[in-house]
């Protein structure tokens, strides 16, 4: 039987610890697994989850009628058409399920899981591109894309669900990944969603306030983030060794170090590290700084810029030698690294000013971009910046701080107002501020307009928050909205 290809549901459901059988007997072929009704084919087991706005339990009927022969419930069904397997826990079972039908495919290839605040997505992206020229056929799951080799593919959160996971590295394996690369959010560990994902190395980049609305604390926060770390296991397997990448400079790292019992390797600028930078020089072209490692001193000269840069260089770095991938190879491709779009990426314009469009929506992230623009700026520096609706609140007059304290000037706008009142967010990030060196436009695009008319020689221009995404979230609706296109579109005008 071929992986994904159809298995017997009783042979499916052997993998789970607790189920009651209701109505027919279990001897179907399933084709499929699925958790949406639409995705339904014929001979497709579906498994009912609770979401925070829609209950597949709901969909049913939809499901038996778009060809599901089997359902998972955690809830008594009216229906008796096909067998229902009633379980206490249909999220807890989805993973096994999934694993189950794809037989296991992580156990296939190296598995990297990347977490933290900021520096994921430049993190994941650095880690691909080491591999892939050294001639390793990959795959990557990101914020902003899936990629199986040279291909990419949409997502819809920065680590999926469980099945959709299990789904693309199977998808991974039959194009001969040898390693995966992944973001890993706090929400997807604290959600189980990449639960059955066997990771070999686990990175963390660092940790500030984000996300309080979904964790509450702090401390939460770095709990959920600590699951990737205590979730590579206690075993040692020497033909498949398993590593710890830390951060050293973060005050998180101590933690980490003991939530994990693989081996440990750090990486840092400030403490004694694996892999640490020193002889940092930063400029407005790139930065370039000396390397020590496990096997001597090496010297990257990169087009990168900022010291959070830096970090992430350190991180792919750290990451790719336990990987085995030779010094000299890491450094060739770090030092022909691109940023990752909607990561300090600049907007070409013929105009005496710098245009830079930057994913920075955590008050530390802002604070960094801002602190390496000062780095090389020789004129004033304009931020246009909002804050995300419904999400954590707090951090909002924490955000409007931070681009008064390092801008000559900050333009407060609208993000993804979502159903929030945007004037609203704009009172919590202004209400309490101290400084006057602000304006307030709500419309983004007249934002950016204000900012880039406004600019003179020399002056730069960071857009932030919103980096690679292509849409803005208004109320019930998604309409389209590209910092970067926008930022042309006015760069040609004036």
């Amino acid at each position: 039987m071929e992986k994904g290809d159809g298995m017997n549901l009783q042979q499916l459901i052997e993998v789970l610890p607790e189920y009651k059988i209701i109505n027919k007997d279990i001897d179907s072929e399933i084709t499929s697994v699925e958790i949406d009704s639409r995705e339904i084919i014929a001979g497709s087991l579906f498994i009912c989850i609770e979401g925070y706005t829609v209950d597949g339990h709901d969909y049913v009927e939809t499901a038996v009628k778009n060809g599901a022969v089997a359902i998972i419930s955690e809830k008594k069904l009216s229906i008796q058409d096909v067998p229902i397997i009633l379980v206490p826990d249909t999220k807890r079972a989805l993973p096994l399920l999934a694993n189950n039908f794809y037989a296991h495919p992580s156990q296939r290839f190296r598995l990297i899981g990347v977490t933290g605040t900021n520096g994921k997505t430049s993190v994941s992206h650095y880690i691909n591109e080491i591999l892939r020229k050294t001639g390793q056929k990959t795959g990557l799951i990101g914020t902003i894309e899936m990629k199986i080799n040279e291909t990419s593919y949409p997502v819809k959160n920065t680590t999926p669900d469980a099945l959709f996971l299990q789904k693309s590295f199977n998808k991974m394996n039959d194009a001969g990944a040898e390693t995966v690369t992944m973001e890993v959010s706090s929400h997807a560990l604290d959600l189980g969603r990449v639960h059955g994902s066997d990771f070999d190395i686990a990175v963390f980049t660092n940790l500030s306030q984000d996300h309080l609305d979904f964790h509450g604390t702090m401390d939460n926060y770095l709990v959920a983030k600590s699951l990737l770390f205590s979730q590579l296991g206690n075993t040692y397997n020497t033909n498949r060794p398993k590593f710890a990448i830390i951060n050293n400079d973060d005050k998180n790292s101590d933690f980490l170090k003991r939530v994990s019992a693989q081996p440990i390797l750090t990486y840092g600028i400030h403490t004694p590290s694996t892999f640490q930078a020193y002889n940092i020089q930063y400029g407005s072209t790139g930065v370039s700084f000396d390397m020590q490692t496990p096997e001597g001193n090496i010297s990257i000269n990169s087009h990168l810029m900022g010291e959070f840069s830096v970090y992430n260089m350190l991180a792919a770095a750290t990451c790719t030698y336990a990987c085995g991938i030779p010094l000299e190879s890491i450094q060739r491709a770090l030092e022909k690294m691109d940023s990752v779009k909607g990561r300090f990426q600049p907007i070409a314009n013929t105009k005496e000013i710098g245009v830079i469009v930057d994913y920075a929506h955590t008050p530390d992230s802002l604070k960094n971009v801002l602190k390496t623009i000062k780095q090389f700026c020789n004129g004033k520096i304009h931020v246009v910046v909002g804050c995300g609706g419904d999400r954590d609140r707090t951090k909002r007059p924490l955000m409007a701080q931070a681009a008064c304290e390092l801008a000559d000037l900050a333009i407060f706008t609208s993000d993804n107002p979502r159903s929030e009142d945007p004037a609203q967010i704009l009172n919590d990030m202004t209400t309490d501020l101290a400084y006057s060196n602000f304006k307030v436009i709500e419309d983004r695009e007249s934002a950016i307009r204000d900012a880039i008319k406004n600019a003179t020689a020399n002056d730069i221009v960071l857009i932030a928050g919103k980096g690679h995404e292509t849409y803005q979230i208004l109320g019930n609706q998604t309409i389209d909205f590209d910092d970067a296109k926008i930022a042309a579109k006015y760069l040609e005008k004036y």
